[in-house]
């Protein structure tokens, strides 16, 4: 068929959404009852031909207001060869053959807008996610408003097992919501109210437990969450803006087939003309030449090849939809298919992001609940991030309470804090703090210490009246599914997978070693990781860069393909990653390159289908060897075929 654009479908539904459908199958029943009258009834010859008419009517009709758009504009397709065709079957006394290349052809059009319109439906089936009213409190009662009236700032009320009608904070309440609607998660994911409401940081930068988007279901629970986002606005709406425009964004074989089909028509058309005159130079009627130019035309009619790559990358892309993955177009889709190389940033992509508590050990027989109480204590007291995540860890650890019996804490730059414990001085930081402060570090602890670093551990010493008493390690651990991701995109022919981070190399090779990465570049400043994708790509010609589409921006722009991880809670990363997984679970990962790969085969099988059947039916044409019936029926066979094909992968699956 043509990828043109549905305009003329859409201003014509005379019998609804199935017209075009409808008119084949009445294009088929005329030249069926017109076949039968001319077999079988003894008629004068206008009535068979009448129901041929007819038939031509039904079957030429969406292709003849499509061609009559492009013609004034010199423009030559698909639709034009078919008509012209058509009129030369009809000319030549062929009405049956021409009927039928009609009902053939409309017959496949209406299966190839069938069939984009289903992997369109997979799309806006996210536009009914959201609901269409929300209860709004004011003054402490309820009423239930069109989500379109709802401000920044609103309150409203979900009650257990309904959607969520806008982006927000919790402010009260907490629930297992269902995310699955939005980044494709299986699990519902627990929410809690946030604890500060009045102290609200930029809707990217709260903790994911706290927000809530359109669309996603809430549990069992009854919640109350502030609006921060309008309608417009919201992820679910920008996701269906961004993935419905797309089609926009040709493959590189889609732009290559258009190429094609533009120098191609015309030469089609040249050729045509010329074989009508060719009983001028062989011996036979002009209706035979004409006969033979018209099989041609209908044989070297490029539709299979024309619907071949649209239909697989909008399968593919509506796939990737349905499972909470934003792919932007079809240059994102193939190009990720023949990636073999992938670049990560370490935090939050490869690791947690929030630095875990790993050791606690006591020195000089210093008792190590005490030790435990000592840190809560004067951690508390700092501001810093790796503090707090310290003084949390260590209380989960060992069950105990802040209890405020630490005073007077001073932070010294690049060293680690010191502070009043008990009416005694106590200092926990690095060994240069230890030094300054007199602190005597022996070579047991500074082997103990090393040991630590080697392993990608960040380690700090623990002193109290001036004598060490404890080493503390804490490390951003990999992703529980980190190993076993990296494992699978090895098993679907990843080959290099390289880490990019700031942090010493000693903590990027020791998380390479743990969950399977084939290399780690550590030390890294932004401008670093640009040059390291610029390497990666001489080297591998296309990469892949995985990370939060934020803090990696330049890099993962200059990369062939950026991939954006949690990208549900992020503008930035919704508007500049070619790749945005919904969640920020890097175990999507697989998925989306293997379907990658899928659609990139699939549009090679489709081309190699409609070029193979191009190239056999146009010599065996030319000499004749075969009539328009056979003809059709191989040419809008392979339209089909390929259709089919491509429809494969909206229940696509990784194995």
């Amino acid at each position: 068929m043509n990828n043109t654009t549905d305009n003329a479908h859409s201003h014509h539904q005379i019998l609804g959404k199935k017209t075009e459908l409808y008119f084949a199958i009445f294009c088929g029943l005329f030249l069926l009852l017109g076949f039968l009258i001319e077999k079988f009834v003894h008629t004068t010859s206008w009535v068979h031909v009448t129901h041929y008419i007819i038939s031509y009517v039904f079957g030429g009709f969406f292709i003849s207001i499509e061609a009559s758009k492009k013609i004034p504009r010199r423009e030559f397709d698909i639709d034009f060869l078919m008509i012209a065709a058509a009129a030369g079957a009809a000319y030549i006394g062929s009405w049956a053959e021409g009927a039928l290349l009609l009902f053939l052809f409309s017959l496949g059009h209406a299966l190839e807008h069938y069939a984009m319109n289903k992997a369109k439906k997979s799309i806006e089936a996210l536009g009914h996610l959201s609901p269409k009213t929300a209860l709004l409190k004011t003054n402490g009662k309820l009423k239930e408003v069109p989500i379109e009236e709802l401000k920044l700032n609103d309150i409203i009320v979900i009650k257990p097992n309904t959607k969520i009608a806008a982006d927000g904070v919790i402010l009260s309440g907490s629930s297992s919501i269902n995310q699955a609607p939005i980044t494709g998660e299986s699990i519902p994911v627990d929410k809690t109210f946030i604890a500060h409401p009045d102290e609200l940081p930029s809707f990217n930068d709260i903790d994911k437990k706290h927000i809530v988007f359109a669309g996603t279901i809430n549990g069992d629970s009854s919640i109350e969450v502030k609006v921060l986002k309008l309608t417009e606005d919201s992820t679910v709406s920008r996701l269906i803006k961004m993935v419905s425009e797309v089609e926009t964004q040709k493959s590189p074989t889609q732009r290559l087939t258009k190429k094609f089909e533009k120098w191609y028509v015309p030469i089609v058309v040249i050729v045509v003309l010329l074989l009508c005159f060719a009983y001028l130079v062989i011996d036979e009627s002009f209706s035979t030449s004409l006969y033979r130019a018209i099989t041609v035309l209908v044989a070297a009619s490029p539709c299979a090849l024309a619907i071949s790559t649209p239909s697989a990358v909008l399968s593919g892309i509506a796939r990737a939809a349905q499972k909470g993955v934003l792919i932007k177009g079809g240059k994102a889709l193939e190009d990720l298919g023949e990636i073999t190389t992938i670049a990560f940033d370490k935090t939050g992509t490869l690791t947690e992001g929030k630095p875990k508590l790993t050791n606690l050990l006591t020195l000089n027989g210093f008792d190590e609940l005490e030790l435990a109480k000592l840190v809560v204590e004067v951690e508390s007291l700092s501001n810093h991030p790796l503090a707090k995540a310290i003084a949390n860890d260590v209380k989960a650890k060992f069950t105990i309470e802040h209890q405020n019996i630490a005073s007077d804490v001073n932070a010294i730059q690049g060293k680690g804090i010191h502070a009043k414990y008990k009416n005694s001085m106590a200092w926990i930081g690095n060994i240069k703090l230890m030094e300054s402060s007199d602190i005597n570090v022996d070579k047991s602890t500074i082997s103990k210490m090393e040991n630590l670093l080697q392993n990608g551990q960040t380690v700090m010493l623990v002193a109290y009246q001036k004598q060490l008493i404890g080493i503390i390690s804490v490390m951003d651990l990999p992703r529980t599914m980190a190993a076993s991701t990296l494992k699978h995109l090895k098993e679907i022919g990843i080959k290099h997978m390289i880490m990019l981070t700031g942090d010493h190399q000693n903590v990027g090779d020791a998380i390479a070693k743990q969950i399977g990465l084939t290399e780690a570049k550590g030390n890294l400043l932004p401008e670093d990781k640009v040059t390291a994708v610029k390497e990666l790509i001489l080297r591998d010609n296309k990469i892949a860069m995985v990370g939060d589409g934020v803090n990696d921006a330049p890099a993962m722009a200059l990369s062939t393909v950026s991939v954006a991880m949690g990208a549900a809670g992020s503008d930035v990363a919704l508007e500049t990653a070619d790749v945005a997984l919904m969640s920020d679970k890097i175990e999507n990962l697989p998925f989306v390159i293997a379907l990658s790969r899928k659609s990139k085969r699939i549009i090679k099988q489709n081309i190699w289908i409609s070029l193979g059947v191009v190239v056999v039916l146009v010599p065996v044409t030319m000499l004749g060897l075969t009539n328009i019936g056979l003809a059709v029926a191989f040419h809008e066979g392979s339209t089909i075929v390929v259709v089919l094909n491509a429809l494969r992968l909206l229940g696509y699956k990784i194995e």
